[in-house]
């Protein structure tokens, strides 16, 4: 787009932009530029300072500030130094001069048009990003999966620190940068960090960086990852493990927004969010002396309890729909069927490692079935949790069979003989023949 009040000079620079392949907008004031802005897709646009309604120089923040990825060309008759460095801090692509610009518009144009496609595309990825983590896209209907959902929501609009709690494999990663992207900083790093996957000294030099020479191997200053997570959000994961002595200065950030490098005499300053997540009971922890109490009050000022999917089954059917989706794409196989006994021996199964754990056993299933996913499919242990131990005894089967009546019929003799569809006086014998009384 060029904007331009001279109608001649804006004519004869759209045709030779035309000429180079370009499709070209033309505005004669701001208001008019603007208002083209919000109805077309602009990657960049060619501004003179002077305008009847504004000042090029104020219009580029304008427009910077709205559509961040387009570029900005600024054009005067008369450049001023000082114009032309309060246009580059407004964010303008470039400064330039009128007569000059016949033979430096061109290829200037085309570097500009580089950048606002890339621009463009890093826009579209974080979009993409954002779709993948919205706390809508986490699959779920039962009631304690949509209040951890809803509890999310509201603090993500927040800067409090949050603990997630809950069992291996609920997904506490997934919430966590769900949160992060539903909140002011998702255009800023998030950066994740197993506290259980490291030791002592090394997570104290991942997280909080080091000078060089601070121990044996450490040639250069490092960064923590404290620090790369600046103006983000830090996901620390498995916080139960974390040692206690880094308790202490993990606190420090929370409480004063800086922490001391390995080897460093000056703190570091940062503005970052904390979520942490674990699997333990930190309070029973800190009654045991591994976990600093007032680093649990700390972190425990939002909690959210992620649930287990034994405590969702109603959600089993939802989710095997969806991995069943993703793996067949990923191994480009039709969509096969979730048979009823197989969906059945999902929702019967005891979920020791969550949705992690369904995840597994439906890549697994997707590979093994055809057109259909069928219970055969199913890990072996899995199977035999699942299924019922065979009984080749007819009495221990009658027995078996009229206490579970029994049971049902909440201890009703008569209701059980009805069920059973015998005499009452054949169900008394039968109680007394096989002690269940």
């Amino acid at each position: 787009m060029i904007i331009d009040d001279e109608a001649k000079l804006r004519g004869l620079l759209s045709r030779i932009i035309t000429l180079e392949g370009f499709a070209v907008l033309e505005a004669g004031d701001a208001k008019c530029g603007l208002k083209l802005l919000e109805k077309e897709e602009v990657s960049v646009v060619i501004s003179d300072v002077k305008l009847p309604d504004s000042n090029g120089v104020e219009l580029t923040k304008t427009i910077k500030d709205k559509y961040p990825a387009i570029e900005v060309i600024v054009l005067t008759a008369f450049g001023t130094i000082s114009d032309g460095v309060k246009a580059i801090k407004n964010g303008a692509f470039d400064y330039l001069i009128k007569g000059d610009d016949n033979e430096k518009i061109i290829p200037l144009l085309y570097k500009a048009v580089e950048k606002a496609q890339l621009q463009m595309r890093i826009v579209q990825l974080e979009k993409k990003v954002a779709d993948k983590y919205s706390l809508d896209n986490i699959l779920g209907t039962s009631p304690a999966i949509l209040e951890a959902k809803e509890l999310a929501g509201k603090v993500a609009e927040t800067d409090t620190t949050v603990l997630l709690l809950g069992e291996t494999g609920t997904g506490k990663e997934v919430f966590a940068q769900s949160i992060h992207e539903s909140s002011h900083r998702r255009t800023k790093p998030f950066v994740a960090v197993n506290c259980s996957a490291l030791g002592k000294e090394i997570l104290e030099s991942e997280l909080f960086g080091h000078k060089a020479g601070a121990f044996t191997g450490a040639v250069r200053d490092k960064r923590g990852l404290l620090e790369e997570a600046n103006g983000g959000t830090i996901f620390l994961d498995e916080i139960g493990e974390m040692n206690i002595d880094l308790q202490a200065k993990l606190l420090r950030v929370l409480e004063t927004s800086e922490f001391f490098k390995v080897g460093d005499s000056k703190p570091t300053k940062v503005n970052v969010r904390i979520i942490a997540a674990t699997n333990r009971d930190l309070k029973r922890e800190s009654d045991h002396g591994t976990f600093r109490l007032d680093l649990f009050y700390r972190l425990s000022v939002f909690q959210i309890h992620l649930p287990s999917l034994n405590e969702r089954t109603q959600d089993i059917e939802r989710l095997t729909e969806y991995f069943t989706s993703l793996f067949a794409a990923k191994m480009n196989k039709p969509v096969p069927k979730v048979g009823a006994d197989f969906l059945k021996a999902l929702k019967k199964h005891h979920w020791k490692g969550n949705t992690r754990e369904l995840k597994n056993v439906i890549e697994r299933a997707v590979i093994l079935s055809g057109d259909q996913l069928l219970v055969s499919s199913l890990p072996f242990d899995f199977a035999a949790a699942n299924a019922a131990p065979v009984i080749f005894d007819l009495a221990e089967a009658e027995k078996i069979q009229i206490n579970k009546v029994l049971n049902y019929a909440k201890g009703n003799k008569t209701e059980a003989a009805r069920l059973l569809n015998i005499a009452l006086a054949t169900l008394y014998r039968k109680l007394k023949e096989y002690n269940l009384e």
